[in-house]
């Protein structure tokens, strides 16, 4: 490994799961669970329509992803693996992708852009390669970079 890791993993952002129909799983998680839908993302490279969920309040706010593709025939398919994928908080992203990829970790294609909640994101790749042999062994992972106030609730929880 080369150097000092120059970044934190903070907390989990989100988690995403997806099926043939967002209308059942808004059943469990908003009608069931109570979980309070704040927006709605729709991307049709990104197969993906997604109704954007959260529990807990604040920086430790929790965004719960409920997944359907536009078109279930077409890659990605979200609803494929349930768990579609966990998003974790990172301090620094750009600093994680440099310092991941220097150490080989594969990401997905695409690289960091903006993600359906506003934040910068970008993927680990599910499975590693010959040439980055470290991947998410069958989970994809999101790195979405904290905003500033998710930053410091996380540095004073863990100087208290």
């Amino acid at each position: 490994m080369s150097s000092q890791r120059p970044f934190k993993i903070l907390g989990i952002q989100q988690i995403a799961i997806g099926g043939p129909s967002k209308e059942k799983l808004k059943t469990l998680w908003v009608d069931m669970l109570g979980l309070e839908v704040t927006g709605n993302f729709v991307s049709e490279r990104e197969n993906v329509d997604e109704d954007i969920c959260a529990m807990g309040a604040g920086p430790f706010k929790v965004e719960v992803d409920l997944m359907q593709p536009l078109d279930p025939e077409k890659k990605p398919a979200v609803h494929a693996t349930p768990l579609n994928h966990v998003g974790l908080w990172v301090d620094d992203l750009p600093k994680a992708v440099e310092w991941l990829s220097a150490n080989g970790v594969r990401f997905a294609p695409g690289g960091i852009r903006r993600g359906a909640a506003g934040f910068d994101i970008t993927f680990l790749h599910p499975k590693g390669n010959e040439e980055f042999p470290i991947g998410g062994e069958g989970v994809l992972v999101e790195l979405v970079q904290a905003p500033a106030e998710v930053v410091e609730a996380f540095a004073k929880l863990a100087t208290s």
